[in-house]
């Protein structure tokens, strides 16, 4: 498990970047996703085996610690979840401000796995 900034409680710390570390995190945080893991990582070593390229496990990889860095916090689960609950809303505004919303706890998400 690395270190990372303080962003209050964490529900298990940030895994290292493999395919074990990342599913037993998933395990914790979002059980119910293992499925879904095991399916999309196939369909991701078998593009790669395909291509002859490494490039679709590491977007397998950054995909899945993105996810898991959005379950593992609950501050960003709790954004995440209001901004797709509300990205088909009747209120325009409120229907933009969720797609600007999920955008950003994407973002916050992504850059705190590269960092």
């Amino acid at each position: 498990m690395s270190t990372q900034a303080d962003h209050g409680h964490e529900l298990v710390p940030r895994p290292e970047q493999t395919p074990d570390a990342l599913r037993a995190a998933l395990a914790v945080v979002a059980p119910g996703r293992l499925p879904e893991m095991q399916q999309t990582k196939e369909e991701a070593f078998a593009k790669a085996l395909e291509w002859q390229s490494l490039s679709p496990v590491r977007s397998w990889v950054l995909a899945w610690a993105r996810d898991i860095e959005i379950a593992r916090r609950p501050d960003l689960a709790s954004r995440h979840t209001w901004a797709k609950g509300n990205l088909e809303h009747d209120d325009a505004d409120v229907a933009r401000e969720a797609l600007r919303e999920l955008s950003t706890v994407l973002d916050e998400a992504m850059k705190a796995v590269r960092a």
